[in-house]
């Protein structure tokens, strides 16, 4: 799989989109002055304890107060509090661990009145960003992730990715990081340790040691709600997580960040530098590059996919609904065939948007009913393939036997919506329109379809004037690459009786040729 990471930097945001085999399947957007993110850890003070709830509300200096289950309080919190106020009082000195008595695990049931005070001081990572009225969600198990391994304070288990199947190897890494690594701090081994040497996951244990020593120094010195350790950039902390051997391409169009991600790539993948680019073009990245089309094409309430099947998207206040419908074109003999073909395109899309949209929570899919159990299996599997690279922790259920899938998905930040319909020339701005830019593509899946029916009609098509003149302008022109590309000379008439959008393909004896 190829992967392709295209960053478009302004003086506000910064714009990160992740392309797999061509298709646009991440978009990030970071503000340059955004205040909390996932991964940044605080000092935060208890505010208020909902024993109802079993949690607490806790001050980190955010306009919101944040919220702390019970459940996210892990089984080290205990000694988390005792560092926490044994480091402000300066009774413990010491920049690791090495001369901490740790306390007793937590159990997993219990009460957070048992565990806090009101105004106790107490380190708390942001597990979630706040979303729509709610304040940001915390955790008191604190990690700190690097490239081959994730440091784990209080701990002194070391675990292996379960990605890493081979039996020796994990034997080989747990071994390896035991003997390494810092004492009273756990390590979980990443994927990408897998086949690394001692050198490599030293040097990345060392830099984690180093970023502990920064958050003692800036613990000793707060008193207050407030960060004492940032998570690095969007950016650089994609890099971190995704970067591996099927990258091609990492392009960026500003110079002080394109410098920023090399400095970055040149410590913890320095063999990765090869395919770092600045972009210098004099069109826009994301229009050189055709994520802007490829945005305008994948967000709105439908989806429409190469087959001319689409999925329509609706949000309610408790889930997301997905309903997949084969469209007017899918004409195959057998139901059950074309209904397990629109199916698993649509599987393949929906996985796709999940992850773009960045949908979270519970998705209902309404797929196309099939009658053999074998089918139904099929799409399962397939679905539970083509989401294997979404980051999000997610669980997928086998259909039920109205037809449902029911998919639950990890949200850490609000979901990605972005309003693609322009207004429409044609009712002087009192309308609004599909993106324009798809009108092409549009005419082109109509005319592959016509062709796979057809392939010896002539066709004509006609539309309106505006778009004629764009099919004819330019060498080639559009209406050339078509004949080279179909090996058919494609007739194009004006129209002006036609809206913008509007277009209509006839055959040889100009009767109308229509999708229904």
């Amino acid at each position: 799989m190829d992967k392709e990471l295209i960053i478009n930097a302004t003086r506000s945001d910064v714009e990160i989109a992740l392309i797999e085999n061509g298709k646009l399947v991440e978009l990030h957007k970071q503000k340059s002055n955004s205040n909390s993110t996932v991964g940044d850890i605080f000092l935060g003070s208890i505010k208020k304890l909902m024993p109802g709830l079993n949690a607490g509300f806790i001050d980190i200096g955010h306009r919101k107060d944040a919220f702390l289950h019970y459940t996210d309080l892990g089984p080290q919190i205990k000694s988390l509090i005792k560092y926490t106020q044994q480091v402000m009082k300066g009774t413990y000195n010491s920049p690791l661990l090495d001369g901490f008595e740790l306390e007793p695990d937590n159990p997993k049931t219990g009460k957070i009145d048992q565990v806090f005070d009101k105004n106790t001081h107490v380190l708390v990572q942001v597990l979630k960003e706040p979303i729509s009225t709610k304040g940001p969600r915390l955790s008191c198990e604190i990690t700190l992730p690097g490239r081959y391994v994730v440091l784990t304070p209080f701990s002194d288990v070391v675990a292996v990715s379960k990605k890493i199947a081979g039996a020796e190897e994990r034997k080989r890494l747990k071994v390896l990081v035991e003997s390494i690594k810092p004492k009273n701090f756990g390590v979980i081994v990443r994927t990408a340790a897998e086949g690394k040497k001692v050198a490599d996951l030293h040097n990345d244990i060392r830099e984690l040691e180093e970023k502990w020593k920064t958050l003692f120094a800036e613990l000793k010195k707060t008193k207050s709600p407030d960060k004492v350790l940032s998570e690095i950039d969007k950016t650089s902390s994609m890099l971190r997580d995704i970067l591996n051997d099927n990258f091609n391409k990492i392009i960026i169009d500003d110079k002080n960040l394109y410098q920023s991600v090399r400095d970055y790539l040149t410590g913890i993948a320095p063999d990765k530098l090869k395919i770092l680019q600045q972009y210098k073009g004099t069109r826009p990245i994301f229009d050189h590059y055709d994520v802007t089309r490829q945005i305008k094409a994948s967000f709105g309430k439908t989806s429409t996919m190469s087959s001319g099947a689409y999925i329509v998207i609706e949000h309610t206040e408790a889930m997301h609904v997905i309903d997949v419908n084969s469209g007017p074109k899918m004409q195959r003999k057998d139901q059950e065939e074309a209904a397990m073909a629109v199916n698993l395109e649509a599987a393949e899309e929906i996985a796709r948007q999940l992850r773009l949209r960045d949908i979270g929570g519970l998705i209902i899919v309404d797929f196309i009913d099939m009658r053999t159990n074998e089918n139904k299996q099929s799409l399962y599997n397939k679905m539970r393939d083509f989401m294997a690279n979404d980051r999000a922790q997610h669980t997928i259920l086998p259909l039920s036997k109205f037809g449902l899938m029911q998919i639950t998905r990890e949200r850490t930040r609000p979901e990605v919506n972005i309003d693609t319909r322009e207004v429409c020339p044609t009712c002087q701005g009192t309308g609004m329109a599909n993106p324009s830019i798809l009108v092409i593509d549009n005419i082109q899946r109509d005319i592959e379809y016509i062709l796979s029916s057809r392939p010896h009609s002539k066709l004509k098509l006609r539309l309106n004037p505006f778009v004629f003149a764009y099919m004819k302008s330019g060498f080639p022109s559009m209406q050339m690459q078509w004949a080279w590309k179909y090996k058919k000379w494609i007739n194009l008439e004006p129209e002006s009786n036609f809206h913008l959008f509007e277009y209509k393909f006839y055959d040889e004896v100009n009767d109308e040729i229509r999708f229904t």
